[in-house]
C-alpha cells in the first residue's frame, strides 16, 4: 500500500456491478478492488430461494459468514471425513477453515443476503475451486468411474463452472430433508451471534462478539457487530493483533484512520459501504446520522484485542498526562478514570 498519497479506507461495495448467475449475485472487495485491504477480503452475496453457491473450497483463506436477511443451509466436508449440515437465519454466523469443502443454499421463500469475510486480502471468489469446474475438465471416463455413473449422465453435467446452481427450495416433507435428532442452538460451525447477551455501554451502544473464546472453531478470525446511538462514537482505539474489516449495515458514519507521521485519513460511510483499519492503526467510528449505526466487523485473528484511549489514559498518573499533553494538572484529573468504549454524543455529555 502506497502511503505517499492519502489512501481511501472506504469502498462502496453495494454500488459495484455484481457478478450474476442462476439465482445469485455476488460483489467482492479484495485488495485488487480496495487496495488498503491487504489483510482481509469480503463478499456480499445474495441467493434466491433454492439457489445454491455450489460445492467448492478455498485454498488460501478461511471463511467467516454472517446472515443479514433470509435463511440458508450449508453443507461442510471436514478433512477427517466428518460432515456437517446447518441452517442459518438473520444474526447467525459460520466459520469454515481454509480448504474445507462446503456449499450454501437459500432455503426460505425470500432472498438470503449474507456477508462473507476472508482472512486473506488477496482472496477472490472468482478463483475458488468449484466442483463443476473440476469435473468439467476431468476426462469423462474418470468422472464416471469415480462417481459410479454412466457416461450419458456425465454428459448432462455442466461444461464449465456453474458457480451458482438453481434448485428447489428444501422441503421438510421431502425424503431429502436432513435429519437432526435434537434441537441445537450452537453447532460446531454455527454461532447465533444476535442470541448473545451483548456488551452494553452507558455511552450509547452495544457490542456482540464472536471470537475463538465464544466460537471455538473460529481460530483465525473473529467477528463483531456494533450498534452506536446517534452522536455517539466508538472511541479512539487500535487493534494490536488484527486488521479490521467493516461492512456498514445501517446508518451513516465518519471514520478516521491514523497512520502515524502526521497522517490521518477521514471518510464518510453509509449502508452498503466497506471500511478498513490496518493492524495497529488508530481509528474511531462516529455516528453522524439520525438513526442507530450498525456495523458488522471482521478481524483476521481469532482472538479479539483492542487498546482503547480511555483505558490507556486512566492507567496513567495525572502528572504524566499533564506533562505529556501540555495541560494543567487540574484538567488532567478530569480525564477518564476508566474504560469507556463508546463515548456519548454531545447532548449526553
Amino acid at each position: 500500500m502506497d502511503m505517499t498519497t492519502s489512501p481511501s479506507f472506504r469502498y462502496p461495495l453495494e454500488s459495484m456491478k455484481p457478478r450474476t448467475g442462476a439465482g445469485g449475485t455476488t460483489r467482492g472487495a479484495s485488495v485488487h478492488e480496495f487496495p488498503v485491504s491487504v489483510g482481509i477480503a469480503g463478499v456480499s452475496m445474495r441467493l434466491a430461494a433454492g439457489s445454491m453457491r455450489e460445492l467448492h473450497w478455498h485454498a488460501n483463506a478461511a471463511e467467516w459468514g454472517y446472515v443479514v436477511s433470509g435463511r440458508c443451509r450449508t453443507t461442510l466436508l471436514n478433512p477427517d471425513g466428518a460432515t456437517e449440515t446447518d441452517e442459518f437465519g438473520p444474526g447467525d454466523c459460520w466459520y469454515f477453515p481454509r480448504g474445507w469443502g462446503h456449499s450454501i443454499q437459500g432455503v426460505s421463500n425470500e432472498e438470503c443476503h449474507f456477508i462473507l469475510i476472508f482472512d486473506n486480502g488477496d482472496f477472490s471468489e472468482d478463483h475458488t475451486f468449484s466442483v463443476t469446474d473440476w469435473l468439467a475438465h476431468t476426462p469423462a471416463a474418470v468422472v464416471a468411474q469415480n462417481l459410479g455413473i454412466d457416461a450419458n449422465v456425465v454428459a448432462e453435467m455442466p461444461k464449465g463452472e456453474a458457480y451458482f446452481a438453481q434448485g428447489p427450495v428444501p422441503n421438510n416433507r421431502s425424503p431429502d430433508a436432513t435429519e437432526r435428532a435434537y434441537p441445537e442452538l450452537v453447532s460446531k460451525h454455527r454461532y447465533p451471534l444476535l442470541a448473545q447477551q451483548p456488551r452494553r455501554v452507558a455511552g450509547g451502544g452495544i457490542q456482540f462478539i464472536a471470537s475463538v473464546k465464544e466460537f471455538p472453531i473460529s481460530t483465525s478470525m473473529a467477528g463483531s457487530l456494533l450498534e452506536i446511538e446517534p452522536g455517539a462514537m466508538r472511541e479512539l482505539h487500535w487493534h494490536p493483533n488484527a486488521d479490521e474489516w467493516q461492512y456498514y449495515l445501517e446508518g451513516e458514519a465518519e471514520m478516521a484512520v491514523f497512520l502515524a507521521e502526521g497522517k490521518v485519513v477521514s471518510d464518510r460511510f453509509k449502508a452498503g459501504d466497506v471500511g478498513y483499519a490496518p493492524m495497529g492503526a488508530g481509528h474511531y467510528i462516529r455516528n453522524v446520522g439520525k438513526g442507530v449505526l450498525r456495523i458488522l466487523i471482521g478481524f483476521n485473528n481469532g482472538h479479539y484485542q483492542s487498546n482503547d484511549l480511555s483505558a490507556w489514559v486512566a492507567s496513567n498518573p495525572s502528572d504524566v498526562l499533564a506533562s505529556n499533553l501540555g495541560i494543567a494538572r487540574e484538567d488532567a484529573r478530569k480525564l477518564p478514570h476508566g474504560p469507556l468504549f463508546i463515548i456519548p454524543g454531545p447532548a449526553e455529555l
